[in-house]
């Protein structure tokens, strides 16, 4: 991501680091040196994010583009499409010792149902959060969650 103009929704913590971090992370994640990813959802409201770069708070809604952006991984052929699954559902599960992140027999009816192909464009607008401060604002994305199920109910549908 290009910080541009210094905007605020781009101050994050850790901060963004140069293309050859990125390429580096993007390696530890395919060859399993990363197993966790997570969305490091951290809102803030409006009036901290407009401030001066340095002062401004640092963090930006990650939940509702988290899938589409690790999906970037696999559309681009970098990261094999199990293996993100596994980063996003079953290490975290397995990480934290809950019962969920797989379907095996007995398991909780845990889901998250995706369109891995579903191209949108990231809008304020339709940002669901009460916090709008993302850095992906106009990135064009593929992959939407369209049904969140817990214990088999649903909790959420696009």
């Amino acid at each position: 991501i290009d910080v541009g103009e210094y905007r605020t929704f781009f101050r994050l913590s850790p901060p963004l680091r140069a293309e050859e971090d990125r390429l580096a992370m993007v390696e530890a994640v395919r060859n399993g040196t990363i197993d966790v990813i997570s969305s490091s959802h951290d809102p803030q409201d409006v009036d901290t994010k407009r401030l001066p770069f340095a002062d401004a708070a640092t963090g930006a809604i990650g939940l509702e583009t988290l899938l589409a952006v690790a999906l970037r991984l696999h559309h681009n052929g970098d990261v094999p499409l199990l293996r993100l699954i596994d980063a996003l559902s079953t290490a975290p599960a397995r990480l934290f010792g809950l019962p969920g992140g797989t379907l095996a027999p007995g398991s909780a009816a845990d889901l998250v149902i995706v369109d891995a192909d579903y191209p949108w464009v990231v809008r304020e607008a339709d940002i669901r959060s009460r916090s709008k401060n993302t850095c992906f604002e106009g990135a064009r994305l593929q992959g939407k969650v369209l049904q969140t199920m817990v214990a088999g109910r649903t909790v959420f549908q696009a």
